[in-house]
């Protein structure tokens, strides 16, 4: 049965934790911010969608991570990229199209990989990240490797055969995933409402044998929690999870978007809500963190943005003869 958070005994994220949370929360904030700027700048023309509001999710989830576990996001997932650790220089090289780039140029910002990092997979197939996140949790349970595997999507793509395909599968063969529904309300321009027939998406684990949550994407303790249960969980060989976690975006589906199916009042009440700026004053609240002790990290933060950026910028373009490599293979190998 669906429920809205993790058991009684639900992890509490000691006083480092939670300031880790924030930086990566922070670290999101400010990217964005960053790339709509260099983009209205016209130094940068790329597709980009913002991920302003959703910056709890990703780094409530990847604190409770090890460097080995993978996550597969979409095109929209910078904000879990950068949480789960895609150095900032290779990804802002990626999205300027450089051959320094995670992928030597040729993803772009909507196919950014780095292995490396646990970032497995971007893509730009609505509901792709669940089978491929299946496949991946399939060779950790045979490796017996107590890895885990993040599938992040958005509310639309629950909407997909993809979805209830790998949830299947996921449950029949207790694989190591959490299924993680991003849900900001909006599918594209469609507006939840309009496009899904059930109030609650983990609802639907229940037809799949597995725990459903939906938890307050926004509230980082809560957000910690449930993700702590689900990664244990699925170490211990008991299967996967499926975890909604309710946010909002604050601006339209693709840079540019004049986001008309948002009305000015819900718009504006989630922008009070900002989750950064909360989250902030009740660390220094609480006495978990001081304003200078923030105030420095995010300093350093715009200073590794800025630094990153002007990289990118400097590094070459793709070379001619990077059209074939890595697509075809290489002469001479055998």
């Amino acid at each position: 049965m669906a429920t809205t958070t993790a058991g009684l005994n639900a992890a509490v994220p000691d006083a480092a934790t939670q300031v880790e949370i924030y930086r990566r929360m922070n670290l999101i904030m400010q990217n964005d911010e960053a790339s709509r700027k260099i983009i209205r700048s016209g130094r940068l023309m790329m597709p980009y969608y913002s991920q302003r509001g959703q910056e709890v999710i990703p780094s409530a989830i990847s604190v409770n991570l090890n460097d080995d576990d993978k996550i597969c996001t979409i095109y929209r997932g910078i904000h879990d990229m950068l949480a789960k650790g895609v150095p900032l220089k290779l990804l802002w090289a990626e999205i300027a199209g450089r051959v320094t780039g995670t992928c030597k140029g040729k993803g772009g910002p909507m196919h950014i990989t780095h292995p490396a990092s646990g970032a497995i997979l971007t893509t730009g197939i609505v509901g792709s990240s669940m089978p491929i996140a299946n496949g991946l949790a399939w060779a950790a349970k045979l490796d017996k490797s107590r890895q885990v595997v993040i599938a992040n999507f958005g509310d639309g793509a629950s909407n997909i055969g993809a979805f209830h395909e790998s949830l299947n599968l996921a449950s029949l063969w207790k694989l190591p995933v959490i299924f993680v529904c991003q849900n900001n309300r909006f599918a594209e321009h469609t507006r939840y409402e309009n496009g899904t027939s059930v109030d609650k998406i983990s609802k639907r684990a229940i037809g799949y044998n597995m725990p459903g949550f939906t938890v307050d994407g926004n509230d980082p303790h809560e957000m910690y929690a449930t993700a702590h249960e689900a990664i244990e969980r699925a170490r211990a060989g008991e299967g996967p999870t499926l975890i909604e976690a309710m946010t909002f975006r604050f601006f339209g589906h693709v840079f540019g978007d004049d986001d008309f199916y948002m009305t000015k009042e819900e718009k504006a009440a989630a922008m009070a809500k900002d989750p950064v700026p909360l989250f902030r004053a009740r660390l220094i609240a609480d006495g978990t963190a001081t304003e200078a002790q923030l105030a420095g990290m995010e300093a350093k933060i715009a200073a590794d943005i800025q630094e990153a950026i002007e990289f990118a910028l400097a590094s070459d373009m793709p070379p001619l003869e990077e059209l074939t490599r890595d697509v075809y293979a290489e002469q001479g190998v055998a």
